[in-house]
């Protein structure tokens, strides 16, 4: 399996990297806002969701940052829960004055972070070797959440 490498300008390419993401698990003090850098950045194991399609279950890691961010705020997730894992289930973008907006990302347990951008501008890059896991993700999908 190839390393992937993904970059987002609008909303489609975010809705492209939500869904190689989607799963993905990340522990809260492998995330972080860089006010002075407007970067809020992660790294994460993501499940390879293409390999799942020929019934393989993998997982590496995989960084991901979003640059021009003027805020970063935490919804339902503690801060005494630094060594928490958190379950991302999908990124999304609301508009409020173009090409700024709110991006969400959307985790599991009713928790989220929201990253106020001046405009959508994130990558993602695979950064190690994959591992193989038991479990292959699967959960019901709250349609409110979304």
């Amino acid at each position: 399996m190839d390393k992937l490498k993904l970059l987002a300008f609008d909303v489609d390419d975010l809705a492209v990297l939500s869904a190689h993401l989607q799963d993905a698990v990340v522990k809260i003090e492998d995330m972080a806002f860089l006010p002075r850098e407007r970067r809020f950045a992660l790294v994460v194991n993501r499940f390879d969701w293409e390999g799942a399609a020929s019934g393989e279950r993998r997982r590496r890691r995989a960084g991901l940052h979003f640059d021009r961010v003027l805020s970063a705020k935490r919804l339902n997730i503690p801060q005494n829960l630094s060594d928490a894992v958190l379950n991302l289930l999908a990124i999304t973008f609301k508009e409020t004055d173009a090409p700024a907006g709110d991006v969400s990302l959307i985790f599991s347990d009713n928790r989220s972070v929201k990253l106020e951008v001046e405009c959508i501008e994130a990558a993602m890059a695979d950064l190690g070797p994959v591992w193989s896991t038991d479990h292959r993700p699967d959960h019901a999908l709250d349609k409110d959440v979304l």
